[in-house]
C-alpha cells in the first residue's frame, strides 16, 4: 500500500499491553453455532441500497437458523462513533472502529453484515487485512449516482447540492469504486430480493452455512 493510500490510517500508540489468550476461541464458537463466521462488507453510495439488501440477507440467514448481526453506518454513528464527523480523517476512523467491532463479532462466531459507505479503498483494505482468508467478502452495491440521487430517501443529496451538507460522498467527497469486489451487485439490473439471493447463494457455495462447519 502506497503512502497516499495509507494517509488516513492512524499511527499505533505504544503501550505496555499484552494479548490475553482466551480458551473459548473462534473455532469453539463456530462449532457451537454450526456455521463459518464471516464478514459481509456492503459498500456503496448513500441510497445505493446497502442496508435494504443487507437486511434481506440477514432475514434469509435468520430463517435458515444462522447467527448474525447487522452493523449499519447510521446506527453506529449514533452510538460508538457519535464523536466523529465527515472529514476524510473521521471517515477513516469510522471504518477503523467498525472493522475492529466486526472482527470481535467474527471471533464470537457470528456472520457479521457491515453496511457502511466506506468510501476509501485504503480503509476497506485495512478492514480486510484484519481477517483470515475467506473470512471477508466485499460486496459492492453498485448504483449510479443519478439513481441514488433520485431515490434520496433522507433528502441528503438535496441538502448536499444546496450546500447545506458538506463532505457528502458522491457530491463533494470522493467514493473510490472497488476494483475487485468479491460480490458485485448492479442494482439497475436486479431487485433487492434477487441481490439478497445472490449473496446467500455465494455463502452457500463457500460452505459458510453448513451445519457441521467448524473453523480449523
Amino acid at each position: 500500500m502506497s503512502s497516499d493510500e495509507t494517509r488516513h490510517l492512524p499511527e499505533p500508540v505504544e503501550r505496555d499491553l499484552h494479548w490475553q489468550s482466551i480458551e473459548i476461541d473462534k473455532s469453539a464458537h463456530a462449532a457451537l453455532m454450526g456455521q463459518k463466521p464471516v464478514v459481509l462488507w456492503f459498500t456503496g453510495l448513500s441510497a445505493a441500497g446497502k442496508t435494504t439488501i443487507a437486511n434481506l440477507v440477514e432475514k434469509r440467514l435468520h430463517a435458515l437458523g444462522r447467527h448474525s448481526y447487522l452493523l449499519d453506518g447510521d446506527n453506529v454513528r449514533q452510538g460508538l462513533n457519535a464523536d466523529l464527523g465527515f472529514s476524510d480523517e473521521d471517515r477513516a476512523e469510522n471504518i477503523r472502529r467498525v472493522a475492529h467491532v466486526a472482527k470481535l463479532m467474527v471471533d464470537a462466531g457470528l456472520i457479521t453484515l457491515v453496511s457502511f459507505i466506506s468510501p476509501f479503498r485504503a480503509e476497506r483494505a485495512m478492514a480486510r487485512g484484519l481477517f483470515e482468508e475467506h473470512e471477508f467478502y466485499e460486496i459492492f452495491i453498485d448504483t449510479p449516482l443519478a439513481v441514488a440521487e433520485e431515490r434520496d430517501p433522507k433528502g441528503l443529496y438535496k441538502k448536499a447540492r444546496s450546500g447545506q451538507l458538506k463532505n457528502f460522498t458522491g457530491i463533494d467527497s470522493v467514493y473510490e469504486v472497488p476494483q475487485a469486489p468479491d460480490i458485485h451487485i448492479e442494482t439497475v439490473r436486479m431487485s433487492a430480493q434477487q441481490a439478497a439471493t445472490h449473496v446467500v447463494d455465494h455463502l452457500i457455495r463457500q460452505g459458510c452455512l453448513a451445519s457441521s462447519h467448524a473453523v480449523a
